[in-house]
């Protein structure tokens, strides 16, 4: 049995028409997923499937904590969780994910949605993650300004360029 074999939904032996999961998705879980943009974090994953005539309705809820690495100083750094998914499966004569609605075969009838929460907690990453104010820790010293509000150290640069003339 793989590490994400219990992210396996049975579509085609649900019995009841609404059908709801639970997971706690921890660092073993961003593991074996080997995304790039996740390597750890503590999500809880509830999850609802709806049987309709045509679709399964999959609404995911994520909540919890991402660690991302800041863009500022390259240190790590808690990303907060907290959103409401949604996929739209149907079946097919084989697979297809064009974005919108993923297409599992008939015969097969499981998907497994360990991936499809990973892309959720991912896509709830913002572009630029830094740490809040006065958290991140500085790359570079503290450039200090003399009494005219210049920093000493372009004293030799300006030597040089006086010099070229």
């Amino acid at each position: 049995m793989g590490k994400l074999d219990g992210y396996k939904i049975d579509l085609k032996g649900m019995a009841d028409d609404n059908v709801s999961y639970r997971w706690h998705a921890d660092n073993d879980f961003f593991s074996a997923v080997q995304g790039p943009e996740i390597r750890q974090g503590q999500l809880d994953v509830a999850l609802w499937v709806k049987k309709t005539p045509e679709v399964y309705d999959l609404e995911f809820h994520l909540q919890g904590m991402v660690q991302v690495t800041c863009d500022r100083c390259l240190e790590p750094m808690d990303q907060p969780i907290d959103a409401l998914c949604t996929l739209r499966v149907k079946m097919g004569s084989e697979y297809d994910d064009d974005g919108d609605v993923v297409t599992i075969p008939d015969g097969e009838g499981t998907i497994n949605v360990a991936w499809n929460i990973y892309e959720f907690a991912a896509l709830q990453i913002p572009l630029r993650h830094v740490h809040p104010k006065g958290k991140c820790k500085v790359l570079l010293p503290e450039l200090s300004a003399n009494e005219e509000g210049l920093d000493p150290r372009w004293d030799a640069l300006k030597a040089l360029v006086k010099n070229d003339k």
